[in-house]
């Protein structure tokens, strides 16, 4: 059987597991993550994946330590995979991999390499994404490639729907690419890394809604960093209020000077600048979720109404 050593996280992680393990490689060892206390943990366990089928796991602070490089180069893996694992695995470990180290990576490489790919995706109106298994370098996301799945952003996706997808996406695309891997026939792509770029991470306060912007812009956002993800949010009166959206058009009446939030028949509206308007629900007021049929009601009482 092929050996490999697996670094792994999230639900992605688990996924792409239980699938080299189905196609028959002999993972030795999964390095992961501690899990935060201070993170929100809605995605499956790698940790507990790996123990259900008896693979040692470790998770190190530094993957790069040399206790760690030593333990790997014990096991001597043909292959080390990588699937949304969240630290930079440099060269030194990479080359203990003797028939080479791969990474999936939750976009369609070259396009939105670096963090929180989906998310990114979502932000910019993408109408598709995907996954994207692909050899690891020295530099991050811009190795060859050796398959993609791509799935569809539909207009109210959020991120959290399209990371479902991505995640089947890139099951598929490792069982499909992994007998010719495994066999050394499997085709390498380099990639035109000038067809895309990199994006940074993102922090819960860039999730704050500029109502100045058009209707597509506040609605991408809003799908971008929504449960569970922190969410997009506004402030008025003292109050912070996180919400969903819906678009629609045209718009119901005319915009004024200002962008208006405004409740129609106990739908809660908002006028903006390219003369659409967004449907508000799913909100949370304070860190209290409110009822659809209660938004409008809890918006008069407290005057939350922008004019």
């Amino acid at each position: 059987m092929t050996k490999a050593i697996v670094f792994a996280y999230h639900s992605v992680g688990v996924r792409c597991l239980k699938a080299l393990l189905a196609g028959g490689v002999d993972v030795a060892l999964v390095v992961t993550h501690q899990d935060s206390p201070t993170e929100t943990i809605w995605f499956d366990s790698v940790a507990a994946t790996a123990a259900r089928y008896g693979i040692p796991t470790v998770t190190p602070l530094d993957p790069n330590a040399p206790e760690t490089l030593m333990r790997i180069a014990a096991v001597a893996p043909e292959f080390i995979f990588s699937f949304y694992y969240r630290q930079m695995l440099k060269p030194s470990l990479l080359q203990l991999a003797k028939r080479g180290a791969y990474n999936m990576h939750g976009s369609l490489l070259p396009k939105y390499r670096g963090r929180v790919p989906i998310n990114w995706a979502v932000l910019h109106g993408e109408t598709e994404t995907g996954a994207t298994l692909h050899r690891m370098v020295a530099k991050p996301d811009a190795g060859d490639i050796v398959a993609q799945q791509a799935v569809p952003i539909l207009p109210d996706d959020t991120a959290g729907e399209v990371f479902a997808k991505v995640a089947v996406a890139a099951e598929m695309a490792l069982v499909g690419a992994l007998p010719a891997l495994l066999a050394g026939t499997a085709e390498h792509r380099p990639q035109d890394l000038a067809q895309g770029s990199y994006f940074g991470g993102r922090k819960p306060e860039d999730g704050q809604i500029d109502w100045a912007q058009s209707s597509i812009a506040i609605h991408n956002l809003i799908r971008a960093v929504a449960p569970p993800y922190p969410g997009a949010f506004f402030d008025i009166e003292g109050h912070r209020v996180v919400v969903g959206t819906s678009l629609r058009r045209p718009a119901l009446r005319p915009r004024g000077a200002s962008p208006k939030l405004y409740i129609e028949d106990d739908r809660v509206l908002a006028d903006c600048s390219d003369g659409c308007v967004l449907q508000l629900f799913d909100a949370v007021v304070d860190g209290k979720p409110v009822l659809d049929t209660q938004f409008g009601a809890r918006l008069r009482h407290h005057s939350l109404l922008l004019t």
